[in-house]
């Protein structure tokens, strides 16, 4: 199914609902943020992109990615979105590969990007006249069929060592992402936001689709990413924000609270991922901002959706376990499997450590033309993730180490 139908319903659902926000000022409601996308699909379309086509963006947070990204799927196409923390050549690259046709990009990247693009791919700016023509075009009726299988999304992990693979993310994956938030990480209100402190083309990214759902506000700051104190007086005035945040913004997040005498008052749920949070930091958190952390385990292979960690897990206190399970990355969320195996696949007991394999429907199909890459990866049915970990006898897996060298800024992995 094809994400952008959940925008329309919701604009049908909603349509004076704000929707785009850029700090507290209401850009646009939902009825405008549908007509945009859909503007932007038929502007695609017209173009010559096809369903299956590619269109790359590099660009930082900002309310046109969002309305570029939907109106990519509006045309039935797959969203490339590249870290805008790249050089221009690596996403040149990224473009190159993956065959994009178009590459949105920001006004800062334009000029760099333009020269080592490979020929005959359209650059078109964000800020430019061209995408604002692109908005008020006639718009598409309605969004292009997609199927279970169809790729959205192609996600390139970023490297320093050796070249990026492409993560084929299918519309049956973001669906069960999507499902599975609901049930495992939190729910959605509609009069909740989503606060983009995070890169857009990357996990954060990816909680779009609930807030989406549900016809909530999308929230991106005037700083265009993570400023602690920013945040912090945005929850006060917003109310009920969520946001995906990596240990290090936790850990900032806090000490600025402390600094200020806040408790996080107006924001309802940080999820936290990406990197290994130290038990002392997530103590401190919860001692500060009290029940407000949800922890998640995920790989862009299985984006956001591997395991959780529950905040009533986190917040309990009494439970005898509560250190050792506050210092795991949780239980398997509900449309997956874990489990730790042997070189060969074989289960191991619990509390031995082996790597972490993972199996259901929010792993991906494979990695963009990279046929070795998907045996070494996906193996008799499961993800093989990489990681090292072991499973206590209640099913809490605690990651004991990485076979990848991760570093986190701002959000993003680097590996």
């Amino acid at each position: 199914m094809n994400p952008a139908e959940w925008l329309v319903r919701a604009a049908r659902c909603r349509p004076d609902a704000p929707a785009l926000l850029i700090g507290e000022r209401v850009v646009a409601d939902y009825a405008a943020f549908a007509r945009a996308a859909a503007s932007i699909g038929a502007a695609l379309r017209a173009e010559g992109v096809a369903p299956g086509d590619r269109i790359a963006l590099f660009a930082g947070n900002c309310v046109e990615y969002l309305e570029a990204i939907y109106g990519i799927w509006f045309a039935g196409a797959a969203a490339v979105p590249v870290n805008a923390k790249l050089h221009p050549r690596e996403c040149a690259w990224i473009v190159e590969n993956s065959e994009a046709k178009i590459v949105i990009v920001s006004s800062d990247h334009a000029d760099e990007l333009a020269p080592v693009l490979p020929s005959g791919v359209a650059l078109i700016r964000l800020d430019g006249a061209e995408f604002a023509a692109m908005r008020e075009a006639s718009p598409q009726a309605e969004p292009a069929p997609m199927a279970d299988d169809d790729m959205l999304w192609l996600f390139y992990t970023s490297g320093t060592t050796g070249r990026p693979k492409g993560v084929m993310i299918s519309c049956a994956n973001i669906l069960a992402t999507a499902l599975t938030y609901f049930v495992d990480v939190d729910d959605v209100a509609r009069d909740d936001a989503i606060l983009y402190a995070a890169p857009i083309s990357h996990g954060a990214g990816l909680y779009n689709f609930m807030h989406v759902m549900r016809g909530a506000r999308h929230v991106v700051p005037d700083s265009g990413g993570f400023e602690p104190q920013e945040i912090l007086d945005l929850a006060k005035k917003l109310r009920n924000i969520s946001m995906f945040a990596a240990p290090t913004m936790v850990r900032r997040l806090v000490e600025r609270a402390k600094a200020v005498g806040s408790d996080g008052d107006g924001i309802k749920t940080i999820v936290y991922g990406g990197g290994p949070m130290y038990l002392a930091d997530i103590v401190e958190a919860v001692e500060v901002m009290g029940p407000r952390f949800v922890q998640i385990y995920g790989q862009g292979e299985s984006p956001m959706c591997i395991t959780a960690l529950s905040r009533e897990t986190i917040a309990d206190r009494a439970h005898p376990r509560w250190r050792e399970r506050l210092a795991s990355v949780g239980l398997a969320q509900s449309c997956m499997r874990v489990k730790v195996a042997d070189a060969d696949g074989a289960e191991l007991p619990s509390g031995e450590i082996g790597e972490v394999l993972a199996q259901g429907p929010a792993v991906m199909p494979g990695y963009w033309r990279n046929p070795k890459a998907n045996a070494d990866t996906l193996k008799d049915g499961w993800l093989w993730t990489g990681d090292m970990g072991a499973m206590d006898a209640d099913g809490y897996l605690t990651l004991h180490d990485r076979s990848k060298d991760v570093v986190i800024s701002g959000g993003s992995n680097i590996y």
